[in-house]
């Protein structure tokens, strides 16, 4: 039995999808644990694409079980959608299962979002817009809505009418909005809950069985570790934890029965909205990054920021999920560069920093520091095995495993599950 989490050492946007496909082949469960459709990932098998919000990626093998975890916020609409979309391309839901304590992202979820962001002008956060932020606000104030609740067709009417009634209050005199229909979302949503109630299970209960029957158990969550609500660079952040103390209360499970920590990093740096940036490229390479890595958001098709390897904020990352070994992937978008470069600390008012400074206002003033590698300027896309790469290849992985403390398990040099290396099987 193993159970290995799967996380995201940087601003997200890693590769976490498909290496958890990849290794989910050998999973009986694939659970989320945390955010919502806030995030996205891509999988390609063989020459189909497909993209996922919701769903664990683990949905693309017949004999595996997914889970929601009670961490995760749920927007039934767009959860239905999914299901559909998989159909479409020929996928069968069957082994699928909700938290019935996981909460519900309603329409006043998403205005608020969006009303919120508009009002904070160029303070922004740059969120997506889908009601993440509001929904778990809500959860925290003990005002959340569950998806236990959808159930209960008479529970959900009253807390729905009080929560429209508050909610009205707000959109109306603060920001102007038109009034909701507290009944057109009683209808909307109990519609939702005849097409997923087959889903909802005590999802805790279900995992810590399958853990203790010997089963293998991949734990995925979404964004990344400088994207945690309490460890990453805030206020820019999301509203949850996406490091590896977010398993236990996004699941239900102690953290003693958690044997891996996989670390998701991509060759270079790359995020998504705004916030402090120490090693972002604006100009040619950061362009060329952009391009070679399609680095366009899943969820919301916004640019990527591009920039060199942060080796200090990956060994931040090392440090707070205490990573046990770590995935490279895109090392292929810098084949064509004659010179790769890694931060290897800050320069702040004339002090060199090694450790990752949590203070934003800190954090914006910091200038990279970086070592220079030769560059391999070969095709590693269709190399198969570790010890075929180019020598400069191995260096530049070599130099990240030691910067950041950790040793690598995996490596990819391309989208699909075949442009893949394992060098230590974690399930």
């Amino acid at each position: 039995m193993t159970t290995t989490v799967v996380i995201g050492t940087q601003w997200g946007d890693e590769g976490k999808g498909k290496v958890t496909d990849l290794i989910a082949e050998e999973a009986d469960l694939v659970v989320r644990y945390q955010g919502g459709n806030n995030a996205g990932h891509t999988v390609v098998v063989e020459d189909t694409e497909y993209k996922l919000h919701l769903i664990p990626s683990g949905v693309l093998y017949d004999d595996t079980k997914c889970v929601i975890g009670n961490g995760v916020v749920v927007d039934p609409k767009v959860l239905i959608e999914e299901l559909n979309y998989l159909a479409e391309k020929g996928v069968e839901v069957t082994n699928f299962y909700i938290s019935s304590k996981a909460h519900l992202i309603m329409p006043y979820h998403r205005m608020l979002d969006k009303a919120e962001e508009i009002r904070k002008g160029n303070d922004k956060i740059g969120t997506t817009g889908k009601g993440i932020g509001p929904v778990y606000r809500d959860k925290i104030g003990r005002l959340g809505i569950r998806v236990e609740d959808l159930l209960d067709e008479d529970r959900f009417a009253t807390k729905v009418n009080e929560a429209v009634e508050l909610k009205n209050l707000v959109l109306n005199n603060v920001y102007g909005l038109d009034t909701l229909d507290a009944e057109e979302i009683i209808a909307e949503y109990l519609d939702y809950a005849k097409q997923i109630k087959g889903f909802v299970t005590d999802t805790s209960l279900l995992v810590n069985q399958e853990i203790e029957a010997g089963k293998n158990v991949l734990f995925e969550g979404a964004q990344g570790t400088l994207l945690d609500i309490d460890h990453g660079t805030y206020p820019y952040v999301t509203s949850s934890n996406p490091t590896a103390g977010g398993v236990c209360n996004g699941v239900g499970v102690g953290p003693t029965k958690i044997n891996n920590i996989l670390g998701i990093v991509k060759a270079y740096t790359t995020r998504v909205g705004e916030g402090p940036f120490p090693a972002e490229l604006t100009e040619e390479i950061g362009e060329h990054l952009r391009d070679k890595g399609h680095e366009f958001g899943t969820t919301t098709g916004r640019p990527r920021r591009c920039g060199w390897f942060d080796a200090v904020i990956v060994k931040y990352a090392a440090r707070v999920n205490g990573l046990t070994s770590l995935a490279v992937t895109k090392l292929d978008v810098l084949d064509e560069l004659e010179e790769v470069k890694i931060c290897t600390g800050y320069k702040y008012q004339g002090e060199l920093l090694t450790e990752f400074p949590t203070n934003e206002e800190i954090l914006k003033e910091c200038k990279p520091v970086y070592e220079t590698l030769s560059g391999w300027q070969e095709d590693t896309s269709q190399i198969k095995e570790y010890d075929k790469l180019p020598q400069n290849a191995k260096k530049y992985i070599d130099r990240i495993c030691e910067l950041t403390g950790v040793e690598l398990s995996i490596l990819s040099v391309g989208p699909k599950r075949s442009e893949t290396m394992i060098l230590d099987q974690l399930v």
